[in-house]
C-alpha cells in the first residue's frame, strides 16, 4: 500500500468514526435540557394535590419507601415487586407510612427556601425533599437571568430528590419523604461575605406515641454544590426504636427529538450508580438494568445530564442497597442503608451526602469516591484525565479556555514532534520524488506489477518508508477522540468564551469562521503532501477540507479550535521539512 492509499483510507476512516459518534448519540444519547415551566404547568404544580401525591409524578413511584432489614445479615435480593409497591429488599416492607398532602412549590409555609451564592433550593416540609433546585452561576442561556434549573415540580418534569429514615420492618411511623417536618423559619441565605461559610437547616419530626424526635439537617457551604445530610434521633421513650436512612432520584425523563445539528447537549441521561469499582449507566429499557437490587460499599447514585447532576453518596463504611424502579417515562433510584436501632433515653446519628450542580470536577472528587466519573468521557477516559488536567493548568495561567485548548494543542504537537518529523520527512521526500514515480507510471502503466516492484525499489534507494506517514494519525486518531469528548463534557467550557465572535466554546461557531479556516488549512496541509499519483485519490483529497470543514460545522467551536491549531501547527512543521528536503535534494543535484 503507497503512502497515498494509506492516508486516504485513514482520513476517510477518521470522517467514518465521526459519523458513527454522531449517530450513536442520534440512537441513545441525551435530549437538550428541558425548557423552563410554562406559567400554566407552574399554576398545576402549585394546585392542592391527593395525599401521597407528588406535582407532575405518578403517585405510585412517589409513595414508595424503601425497607431494609433489621439489624442482621441482608438476604439474597427478593424479586421485584410491581410499581407501587416497595422498591427490592431484604425484607418484607413495613407497614406504609401515612402520606401528608404535598405543599405548593413556591416560597410558601409548606417549604423551606435556602439561598446560597451558587445555590437557590426550595425544601418541601413534606419530608425534606429537594423539590427546586437553580443553579445561579450558570444561565440557561448566555446574557440572559433564568439559572439552569436542575429539580423542580413542574408536570412532566418533575425532578426531585427524596430522603428519609425508614421503618426497617419495624412498624410505626417514621420520618419517611412523605412525613410532614416543621422548620423554625421559612428562609435561609448565606451570600458571599457573611460572616461564616457553613449554613445549617435544620427540620424537626417528631412522634409523640414513642417519644423519638429527628432533626433532619442540611448543611451547605460557600461556593459548594455539596449538601452534607445528617439525622440526629433522640430517643426518649420506653422502648428501642429502629430506622434505617435512604436517599432517592424520582424523575420524569421523557424522551424528546433529537438532532445532529444540535451540540447542547451530547452525555448519557438518566439513572446511574457506582459500585465501587465501577461507574454503571442504567438503561431503562433493559431488564437487566430495571431489576437493579445490590449491596454495594462505598458507592453512590446519580441522575445524569449533560453537565449536569444530582448525586447522592451513602455514608463511607456501610452497605446499603441499590435499588431502581421504572414506570412509563419515570425512575426511581435509590439506595437504602443498614437498620439502626436506637436504645430507649439514647441517641443516633445517620448520614449521606449529597450534590446538585455542574460536573466540576474539582468538587466532585471531594464529595464521593471517583464521583468525578460523572464527567463521562467513556473509555477515553485514561487520555481524557489527563488532557483535562493540562487544560485545568493551562487555563489558571492565561485565563482564558480557548487560549489553554490553543496551549495544549501545541504541548501536543511537541510531544508527538520526533514521530511527525520522521512522518514529515517520508512525505518530504516522496514530494521530490514525485516527477521519478510519474515517469515510472508512465514507463510500466500497463503492468502494474512492475509498477510496484519498480516503486518499492526506488523507495528502497532513496531510503523512504511509504508507510511512515500513517502511524502519527493512528497515535493521534485516540488522542483527538479523547479530546472531544473532554471538550463536549467538561462543564467547564459550557458558555466560555474565547475570542470575538465566539462567546461559547461548547457551541458551535455561529458564523461558521472556524471551520472555513480549518478548510483552508487543511486545503494547504494537502498541497504540502505528495500528490496522489491516482487522478481519483487526488480528487478525493481535493475536496476533504471541504467535507471535513462541513462536518465540524456543526462542532462544538472549542473542538473546531483545536482542529484548527493541531492543522496549522502541522502546515508549520511540513512547509519547513519540506523546504529542508528540497534545499538537501537541490544541493545534491548541483553538486554544491
Amino acid at each position: 500500500m503507497t503512502t497515498t492509499n494509506a492516508r486516504m483510507f485513514l482520513w476517510l476512516g477518521l470522517v467514518m468514526a465521526l459519523y458513527i459518534n454522531y449517530d450513536t448519540y442520534e440512537r441513545k444519547f441525551a435530549p437538550k435540557l428541558p425548557p423552563p415551566p410554562t406559567a400554566t404547568e407552574l399554576a398545576q404544580a402549585a394546585a392542592p394535590t391527593a395525599p401521597g401525591a407528588l406535582p407532575g409524578s405518578a403517585t405510585t413511584l412517589a409513595a414508595s419507601v424503601p425497607q431494609t432489614a433489621p439489624p442482621a445479615p441482608i438476604a439474597a435480593a427478593a424479586a421485584p415487586t410491581p410499581l407501587g409497591g416497595s422498591l427490592p429488599v431484604a425484607a418484607a416492607p413495613a407497614p406504609a407510612v401515612a402520606p401528608v398532602a404535598t405543599p405548593a412549590a413556591s416560597a410558601t409555609p409548606g417549604t423551606v427556601r435556602v439561598t446560597t451564592d451558587v445555590l437557590d433550593l426550595e425544601i418541601s416540609l413534606q419530608g425534606g425533599a429537594l423539590v427546586r433546585a437553580d443553579l445561579l452561576k450558570y444561565p440557561r442561556v448566555k446574557g440572559e437571568k433564568d439559572s439552569v434549573q436542575l429539580l423542580n415540580v413542574a408536570p412532566r418534569q418533575f425532578y426531585a430528590l427524596q430522603t428519609g429514615l425508614s421503618d426497617a420492618g419495624a412498624g410505626g411511623a417514621r420520618p419517611t419523604h412523605l412525613a410532614l417536618f416543621s422548620a423554625p423559619q421559612a428562609a435561609y441565605s448565606l451570600a458571599a461575605g457573611s460572616s461564616g461559610d457553613e449554613l445549617r437547616v435544620p427540620l424537626t419530626w417528631s412522634d409523640p406515641a414513642t417519644g423519638v424526635t429527628v432533626t433532619k439537617t442540611f448543611v451547605l457551604r460557600l461556593g459548594q454544590y455539596r449538601i452534607d445530610l445528617q439525622y440526629d434521633v433522640e430517643n426518649r421513650g420506653t422502648a428501642p426504636w429502629t430506622a434505617a436512612s435512604y436517599a432517592q432520584l424520582l424523575r420524569d425523563d421523557p424522551p424528546v427529538e433529537r438532532s445532529m445539528f444540535s451540540v447542547e447537549s451530547y452525555a448519557f441521561q438518566g439513572p446511574a450508580y457506582y459500585d465501587g469499582l465501577k461507574y454503571q449507566k442504567l438503561d431503562r429499557t433493559d431488564a437487566e438494568d430495571r431489576a437493579l437490587a445490590r449491596d454495594i460499599t462505598d458507592g453512590w447514585i446519580a441522575g445524569m445530564q449533560h453537565h449536569f447532576t444530582t448525586a447522592v453518596v451513602p455514608e463511607a463504611g456501610k452497605s446499603y442497597r441499590y435499588s431502581l424502579q421504572t414506570q412509563d417515562d419515570q425512575y426511581l433510584l435509590s439506595v437504602a442503608g443498614p437498620a439502626t436501632t436506637v436504645a430507649p433515653q439514647g441517641g443516633a446519628t445517620f448520614k449521606e451526602t449529597l450534590f446538585v450542580g455542574p460536573k466540576l470536577q474539582s468538587q466532585l472528587e471531594t464529595t464521593g469516591p471517583r464521583l468525578d466519573l460523572v464527567a463521562d468521557y467513556g473509555i477515553l477516559t485514561l487520555l481524557a484525565k489527563p488532557l483535562f488536567w493540562m487544560l485545568e493548568k493551562a487555563h489558571s495561567i492565561v485565563g482564558n479556555w480557548g487560549w489553554a485548548i490553543v496551549i495544549v494543542t501545541f504541548l501536543l504537537k511537541l510531544v508527538f514532534y520526533p514521530l511527525s518529523e520522521s512522518s514529515g520527512k517520508s512525505m518530504a521526500k516522496m514530494r521530490v520524488l514525485g516527477p521519478r514515480i510519474k515517469n515510472l507510471q508512465e514507463t510500466f502503466k500497463d503492468d502494474r506489477e512492475k509498477l510496484g516492484r519498480a516503486m518499492m525499489d526506488l523507495y528502497k534507494r532513496e531510503k523512504i518508508n511509504p508507510v511512515a506517514g500513517c502511524l502519527p494519525i493512528l497515535i493521534q486518531m485516540p488522542v483527538f477522540f479523547a479530546f472531544y469528548w473532554v471538550l463536549l463534557e467538561s462543564v467547564e467550557m459550557r458558555q466560555a468564551p474565547f475570542l470575538g465572535w465566539i462567546q461559547d466554546l461548547s457551541a458551535k461557531d455561529p458564523f461558521y469562521v472556524l471551520p472555513l479556516i480549518m478548510a483552508g488549512a487543511m486545503f494547504v496541509q494537502t498541497k504540502l503532501n505528495p500528490t496522489p499519483p491516482d487522478p481519483i485519490q487526488a480528487k478525493v483529497f481535493m475536496i476533504l477540507p471541504l467535507v471535513m470543514s462541513v462536518t465540524f460545522a456543526f462542532f462544538p467551536a472549542g473542538l473546531v479550535l483545536y482542529w484548527v491549531a493541531n492543522t496549522l501547527l502541522s502546515v508549520a512543521q511540513q512547509w519547513n521539512i519540506n523546504r529542508r528536503i528540497e534545499a538537501e535534494a537541490k544541493k545534491e543535484r548541483t553538486g554544491a
